[in-house]
């Protein structure tokens, strides 16, 4: 079974998720928007239905689940089809990259940061969302993933395990957050982003093109 197929199979289950966990949603969406500046050429990189490009003013992404693509274009994103590996995009056009829990699915994790680089223009920002399983709750995750239809697939790293193939792809001018410290049951409006990471589930980190 390809990583995708679930999201290919389930993408209106998937979307679904964001309305009926929305207090963990908003948590992570406060957390990567804190990196997030208006007027930037921006692609998101595994856009599924659009759940982050929208609310963060990303009108371009890419895809390779064509029932995620099609709900994402419900949301006014332009949307191709295609692989974090192999962007179809040219050299230095992008100013901003985003990739939301995106790295634990790409099946070549160093060719996806290379990718990235490519596509940025100097001076050009990357920033990745994802489930640190250096955290307490990444632990949980990494041990009951196989009861997850989403996840069972998937390859979860630590922060620090992604910033060492970031650093030898060419980025460097890291900035982290944090967010979901607490069970998911446990999880209120008011749950917090902090800068740093290893305590908090969802890690942001920000880097740059120099």
């Amino acid at each position: 079974m390809l990583k995708t197929d679930p999201y290919q199979k389930y993408a209106n289950q998937y979307d679904k998720w964001f309305d009926e966990n929305h207090q963990i949603y908003e948590a992570e969406l406060r957390a990567v928007r804190s990196f997030i500046s208006g007027n930037q050429f921006s692609l998101e990189i595994g856009v599924g239905t659009g759940r982050f490009a929208a609310p963060l003013g990303i009108r371009i992404g890419i895809d390779p689940a064509e029932s995620m693509r099609k709900i994402a274009r419900k949301r006014e994103i332009e949307v191709l089809g295609g692989v974090a590996e192999y962007l179809p995009f040219k050299d230095s056009s992008c100013e901003l990259v985003l990739m939301i829990t995106v790295i634990c699915f790409v099946n070549d994790i160093y060719k996806t940061f290379t990718e990235s680089y490519r596509v940025l223009s100097d001076g050009g920002t990357i920033v990745i969302g994802m489930i640190d399983s250096g955290s307490p709750l990444g632990q949980s995750y990494l041990k009951h993933k196989q009861n997850s239809l989403f996840y069972k697939q998937a390859t979860f790293y630590s922060v620090d395990q992604i910033l060492e193939v970031m650093k030898k792809t060419g980025f460097n001018d890291f900035s982290f957050r944090q967010t979901i410290f607490n069970d998911i049951s446990e999880i209120t409006d008011n749950e917090i982003v902090s800068t740093g990471y290893g305590k908090g589930l969802f890690a942001v980190i920000h880097g740059k093109k120099n």
